[in-house]
């Protein structure tokens, strides 16, 4: 999260977009699919605010996408963040205050700067490896090696024979 959001009475509302950057870089083997610091955006799909009678505040937001070299990669998260509640102290509240504990008031739900959300692509992303690239592993170097030729089958250790492919051949 690139910006605080929250329930509070500070201007959110439902449908508000939020920014966000990539954390992390998204890795392709040893390849940089998704660069740390690529731009994101989220928006606030339900909120309500903090209310009398310990009413926290409350909000979903869902990641929709990033921004990448120009173009629009949909992702899918989704968050609900709530606040606290003081419902216990309201039910003390109009033990003791009687009417007043109307007053009492729940806690703002926020998403702080700098929380981690994760989000999944919606979508395959195709990418261009540069030329002679592989993900695959690099194969081990072969080992040359001298064949034995026999005219009775030789025993190893583990005392399973090994026969020479070309006995019988003329």
């Amino acid at each position: 999260m690139t910006q605080e959001v929250t329930t509070k009475g500070n201007g959110w509302e439902e449908g508000d977009q939020f920014n966000l950057t990539v954390a992390a870089p998204v890795m392709l083997g040893d390849f940089v699919v998704i660069p740390e610091g690529t731009k994101a955006i989220g928006r606030i799909t339900w909120l309500t605010s903090r209310g009398a009678f310990g009413k926290s505040g409350k909000m979903d937001v869902e990641l929709e996408y990033l921004e990448l070299a120009g173009r629009r990669i949909n992702v899918d998260g989704t968050y609900r963040q709530e606040g606290n509640g003081a419902t216990l102290a309201t039910v003390g509240g109009v033990i003791a205050a009687g009417i007043f504990a109307g007053f009492i008031t729940g806690r703002s739900g926020v998403i702080p700067q700098g929380r981690e959300l994760m989000a999944t692509l919606e979508s395959d992303l195709p990418v261009a490896l540069p030329a002679g690239a592989t993900l695959a592993p690099v194969p081990v170097q072969a080992v040359a090696v001298t064949p034995v030729v026999a005219s009775e089958p030789v025993v190893t250790q583990a005392s399973t024979p090994v026969v020479d492919p070309t006995a019988g051949e003329n």
